[in-house]
């Protein structure tokens, strides 16, 4: 199968994306203008008889003083990475980027190698010899994802540092979804553990009431926002950042981008962003007050929005990141301990990978962002 790369237009690209079941929110063509910091193309892979076959948002950011550009495609390129002929699509990329003048190449394959359902993580957990969750058996495992891998390394591509639980711009290797297809609602709140089912009565016997918002909104969001991150000890980002997501992804498609408030005695106590592209539905940033956590408002809010992914058609819930740390001293534990109550799977990704295409100017990349 003979491949040939070029740019592409944003229709284009958008339009390819619609044809396929869910992409990455980051490989949308909009989420170029959410990163406004950084330079962008949309890239298209076509088959001998010119129909486009995958596509991908590449971000450029250029390096302090030269002319040399870091290209990123965040959990891209989307195409066929099972592809046993996997150079075919990758080395065209290169050549190109290499052309556009990129001294380094950044990717993260959504590409999936195992997966743990609750009940493995919950042992994890519990188990005082384990401290981290590849050290759990999984329930899941992928073996074509291992021959990515394989194929990336046998082309001089090099695993990237882990990201944690992905607050940086580095995307997280391990995430928390919840399955929805082929489950009924009911059994999808029957997977919940025991106190996350308290919890969201708790938050209906005390009148809790979840509620969706629009642009005008984000203002109240961004003071819950700053409460969380102030508590949690991260940095966060700015009201126009979140101001520039809505208005970039709702241009692209309406129903791109949501607003939840969980609110109590006409107060918001918690709130959260949602992303949807296709069948996957993200839960992307949450926030919630310091008071009132008794009244449970975040899981009243989980909940609603986990009906409303269902009602879309969405056959995954995506919580998004989490520490791969089962070790209950972790600043992050609390995370996965209240993902893992949804009854969904922890998932592990290939993580991002890194091809270096001036070693020089990549290892002074390297020096440069270790001590940021």
């Amino acid at each position: 199968m003979s491949l040939t790369l070029r740019t592409i237009s944003r229709e284009q690209h958008l339009a390819y994306i619609r044809s396929l079941p869910s992409a990455s929110h980051m490989q949308v063509p909009a989420w170029a203008d959410v990163k406004a910091e950084w330079g962008s193309e949309n890239l298209g892979w076509f088959d001998a008889n010119g129909e486009l076959v995958g596509a991908g948002l590449v971000l450029y950011r250029q390096l302090p003083k030269v002319k040399r550009y870091l290209a990123y495609l965040p959990e891209g390129p989307v195409i066929n990475w099972f592809a046993p002929n996997l150079e075919e699509w990758l080395r065209p990329m290169l050549a190109h980027l290499k052309a556009k003048g990129a001294f380094s190449v950044k990717m993260g394959p959504p590409v999936v190698i195992r997966r743990w359902d609750a009940a493995a993580v919950k042992s994890g957990i519990q188990n005082p010899d384990v401290k981290r969750l590849r050290d759990v058996e999984a329930t899941h495992i992928e073996p074509r994802a291992f021959e990515v891998s394989d194929r990336l390394r046998r082309m001089g591509w090099q695993q990237g540092e882990d990201g944690g639980a992905g607050f940086g711009d580095v995307q997280p290797r391990y995430v928390f979804q919840v399955p929805l297809e082929g489950r009924t609602l009911d059994e999808v709140h029957k997977g919940f553990n025991q106190l996350w089912r308290r919890n969201i009565k708790k938050a209906e016997k005390a009148g809790v009431d979840v509620v969706q918002g629009g642009y005008d909104d984000l203002p109240a969001w961004q003071r819950l926002y700053e409460v969380t991150a102030e508590r949690d000890r991260f940095r966060p980002r700015p009201l126009a950042y979140f101001e520039r997501m809505w208005k970039a992804l709702n241009a692209e498609d309406p129903n791109r981008m949501r607003l939840y408030f969980a609110m109590h005695e006409g107060e918001a106590v918690a709130a959260a962003t949602m992303l949807i592209v296709g069948g996957h539905v993200w839960y992307s940033y949450g926030a919630s007050a310091n008071h009132k956590r008794e009244v449970r408002p975040s899981n009243a809010m989980q909940w609603r929005m986990l009906q409303d992914a269902y009602a879309l058609g969405a056959s995954v819930y995506d919580l998004r990141g989490i520490s791969d740390s089962l070790d209950d001293s972790d600043h992050l534990f609390g995370l996965i301990q209240f993902k893992v109550g949804t009854g969904g799977q922890a998932a592990e990704y290939l993580g991002e990978w890194d091809f270096p295409l001036n070693k020089l100017l990549h290892k002074a990349l390297d020096i440069y962002m270790s001590r940021r």
